[in-house]
């Protein structure tokens, strides 16, 4: 080495001391080297000195910090595998390339740019050589640890911070606000399932099984528990996919997208890796809480919906509450309830009205058929079938009572993933807990109509009837009394033997009843004799309605058989009660037994007479 060019390295050697004693190891790597660059520049009387690290995604130097004046070449393709490599492209200049390993995995290059008129000392740059690649790799050590400590200081703030939050969101925000610091020229994703509904604008995709296989490697991540890279190519990026992986599952994955084409070191998948896991613990732990609250709020959901439907004894009343709970808790456009009777499906009474239309079918029937595939997972988050209908989020529930299915639940909603699965199984709680006083409520109706009704014509009782009249003359301002009486009923018995007598009684009495309204009242008052009560119907109307009836019987009874009709009305003015009512309708049904039979007699308080 020349004496000349020695004294100038040694004067940099001493000048890199102070230097070295005043740097500021928080700064960037490239700051720092461009300072060290700076002094070598000074001292060595360079035109020019630059820093190249090697960048494999296109597979050249690529200049990373310089000092001094012209322009700095912007990539420089090494195909030498020398150590030092002097470089005269014929102008006023001459450049000695230094090569070195700056670490394991990173190829480095110095280029030295002299005047033409200097001599270059090639001992001089074997020394500069061996010592630059000590002070630029322990320069980038001192740049990395002083990054690595930042950036733990990052994942213990973070840690800190969401082991004190219970909310999910404030968990999800914090992981993309980490690595925003932490890589701020990096992209970001969280993907999550269907169940997470999130508020405001987290860089949130949706995570599903997808027919084009765009999600493949982030579900393998999911899917294992492994963080998986992937490299695109239009446009050339590195991938890499870290589980949010908690002790008892995989929440979601966080998709990091570099800005170059380029794998991802070793240390930064273990520095994502380990702020994942931190996250993923911190999340299950929010969602435990959450599931926790939740199942406080269900089970009280539970125990207020039983209070309410116990507190309620009519059918249509607790279907109509249950209904109410249904859409308010979950936020369904429909509710239907249907009873398994008789092979059918018989829709009770409280239902939301859609169901009553005919579009509601296919509903029904896409329930049917999985419930018959042995499928209980009646639920369904988005039913893209194009002829399904405008409900796209489907769940049904049985109604089951000593493991036997008495009917079905099914709800609805135009809005797709309305329903989580969370929600199908308090579904399914809230259902089975209801049947029973569904069940109840049914058995108590069919013990109250059994009370009121007869056996055989399936008519009311003669004391319903009774009540019925009763009222009626409390609140109703006129009405009219029927007393009907099959003719010749024991030549019927006698010839037809009692079984066809009662066959005609019932004939008699499905008779009366297609020929009346809903809200009459037909009864049987006793043996063969009939009774039919009219609220808010004149006699003139009354006559007509008897008078029907007789017809009918006579055309559709077999055997055929006649009636005889007594009829008697009532008015707010006539200070009647039901004893009289009754009376003289029994009148007038005896006038008509004795002048013929067949035939219909009015009896008000005068006298009686033939219609």
């Amino acid at each position: 080495m020349r004496w000349e060019e020695t004294k100038r390295y040694e004067s940099f050697k001493r000048k890199f001391f102070h230097w070295f004693l005043a740097f500021q190891d928080d700064g960037l790597f490239s700051t720092a080297a461009g300072e060290l660059l700076a002094l070598l520049k000074e001292e060595l009387v360079l035109e020019q000195a630059v820093l190249y690290l090697f960048d494999p995604s296109c597979g050249a130097f690529c200049p990373e910090a310089a000092a001094g004046g012209g322009p700095v070449a912007g990539r420089i393709v090494a195909r030498e595998k020398q150590e030092i490599v002097v470089v005269d492209a014929g102008g006023p200049r001459i450049a000695a390339r230094l090569f070195f390993l700056l670490s394991e995995e990173a190829p480095t290059m110095v280029e030295l740019v002299y005047g033409k008129g200097r001599g270059i000392d090639r001992a001089l740059l074997e020394a500069l050589r061996a010592d630059l690649a000590q002070l630029f790799s322990k320069l980038n050590a001192l740049s990395q640890g002083k990054g690595e400590e930042k950036r733990y200081e990052q994942l213990h703030r973070f840690a800190a911070k969401i082991h004190s939050s219970m909310q999910i969101d404030d968990v999800l925000e914090e992981i993309i606000r980490t690595l925003q610091n932490v890589y701020p020229s990096f992209t970001y994703y969280l993907l999550l399932s269907h169940d997470n509904h999130l508020r405001g604008n987290l860089p949130v995709k949706t995570l599903a099984f997808d027919e084009n296989g765009e999600q493949t490697v982030a579900l393998r991540a999911f899917l294992t528990g492994q963080v998986q890279c992937e490299e695109t190519t239009a446009p050339q990026r590195s991938v890499l996919y870290a589980p949010i992986k908690g002790v008892q599952a995989v929440y979601g994955v966080i998709q990091i997208i570099a800005p170059y084409a380029a794998p991802f070191p070793k240390r930064e998948i273990n520095f994502i890796s380990l702020l994942a896991g931190t996250a993923g613990s911190a999340l299950e732990n929010a969602k435990l809480y959450e599931q926790s609250r939740r199942l406080v709020a269900d089970l009280q959901l539970i125990n207020d919906t039983m209070r309410q439907l116990n507190a309620r004894s009519r059918l249509y009343e607790a279907i109509e509450y249950m209904v109410s709970q249904i859409r308010q808790s979950f936020g369904a456009d429909e509710v239907g309830f249907f009873l398994f009777a008789d092979g059918k499906h018989e829709l009770l009474p409280g239902s939301t009205p859609f169901f009553y239309e005919g579009s509601s079918a296919m509903y029904v029937e896409w329930v049917e058929a999985r419930r018959r595939s042995g499928n209980d997972i009646l639920f369904a988050g988005d039913v893209c079938a194009p002829d399904f209908g405008a409900f796209r989020s489907v769940m049904a529930a049985p109604m089951l009572q000593n493991k036997e299915a008495k009917g079905v639940c099914i709800v609805l909603a135009r809005k797709p993933y309305q329903f989580t699965f969370d929600m199908f199984k308090l579904l399914q709680s809230l259902v089975q807990q209801s049947t029973l006083a569904f069940m109840n409520a049914i058995l108590r109706e069919e013990l109250e109509k059994l009370v009121i009704t007869d056996y055989l014509t399936k008519l009311y009782t003669r004391r319903y009837l009774d009540g019925a009249i009763q009222k009626s003359m409390e609140v109703d301002a006129f009405g009219a009394f029927l007393l009907i009486d099959i003719d010749n009923f024991k030549q019927i018995n006698d010839i037809y033997g009692h079984q066809t007598g009662d066959e005609v009684l019932v004939q008699v009495a499905e008779t009366i009843r297609m020929n009346i309204r809903d809200n009459d009242i037909a009864a049987r008052w006793g043996g063969e004799e009939l009774a039919v009560y009219l609220p808010k119907v004149s006699l003139f109307d009354a006559v007509s309605v008897a008078r029907r009836i007789v017809e009918k019987v006579r055309e559709h009874t077999v055997p055929p058989v006649t009636v005889s009709c007594g009829i008697s009305s009532w008015g707010q003015h006539d200070h009647d009660n039901a004893e009289q009512l009754f009376k003289r309708a029994d009148a007038a049904l005896y006038m008509a037994k004795e002048t013929g039979k067949n035939c219909i007699f009015v009896s008000d308080r005068h006298h009686s007479y033939k219609v």
